[in-house]
């Protein structure tokens, strides 16, 4: 294995299609996540140094499109704005170094409007809550310089409720473990500097516990085969 080399130019071009290959099912059927969908490809062409491989007018252009009136912004051109795709919006232009095109406050403003009185996050206004709402807000704010809008105590609190037994962390107070969580939770409390409020060394044997026999890992007790889909999207989430 160590032997295989690893093949960045059919990493890279294999990014630059996606955009490209339209006549698919699933290029219409991701429609709604268009801007998650150019970040998760784009942060790995930047990883790969190769960012100007892909035309940066065009990506700008488009991520400016999705910015809505309320200060969020959309999955794409024409939808509603969301928490998750805010974020990926932030994390672009950050990469791009093009945060001066939006009004942070505006941005931060309604970031903030989602939190709850108990320190949760929805996602957008229809009210869905989710720890990985929390890490979204946390995260852009950060990037944004603008966490001192957020009570970041009250944000933690929210998180540590979601915290199980098996000190692993479900999407809600009282949701089963998920690695995804994990991630999200994890990282909100290291941005709100409440790392210490975790047992880290049984968390870690948690996520220990998720290497499967064939070495993949799964995102939650009883999977027996490696997450492949949505869940495995979790185990790498952002």
């Amino acid at each position: 294995m160590d032997d295989i080399p690893f093949a960045k130019e059919k990493h890279i071009e294999f990014v630059r299609n996606l955009d490209k290959d339209r006549d698919t099912f699933e290029y219409w059927a991701t429609e709604q996540f268009r801007l998650s969908g150019a970040y998760w490809g784009l942060s790995a062409v930047a990883i790969m140094g190769a960012l100007d491989a892909v035309d940066r007018t065009h990506v700008i252009e488009h991520i400016m499109a999705c910015w809505t009136e309320n200060g969020g912004f959309s999955g794409n051109i024409g939808h509603d704005a969301h928490l998750l795709y805010t974020t990926s919006a932030v994390q672009l232009l950050a990469i791009y170094g093009e945060l001066d095109r939006i009004d942070r406050d505006k941005v931060a403003k309604q970031i903030v409007s989602l939190q709850r009185d108990d320190g949760s996050f929805t996602g957008d206004t229809w009210g869905e809550v989710d720890t990985r709402f929390s890490y979204c807000a946390v995260l852009s704010l950060s990037i944004l310089d603008r966490l001192s809008m957020l009570d970041l105590g009250k944000t933690a609190d929210f998180v540590l409720r979601c915290k199980n037994f098996d000190e692993g962390f479900g999407c809600v107070p009282g949701a089963e473990s998920h690695a995804g969580q994990v991630f999200c939770s994890v990282g909100t409390l290291a941005i709100c500097r409440q790392l210490h409020r975790i047992d880290a060394d049984q968390l870690g044997w948690w996520l220990c516990e998720r290497q499967v026999p064939s070495g993949g890992l799964n995102a939650r007790p009883r999977r027996t085969r490696t997450c492949a889909t949505r869940g495995g999207c979790c185990l790498r989430w952002r």
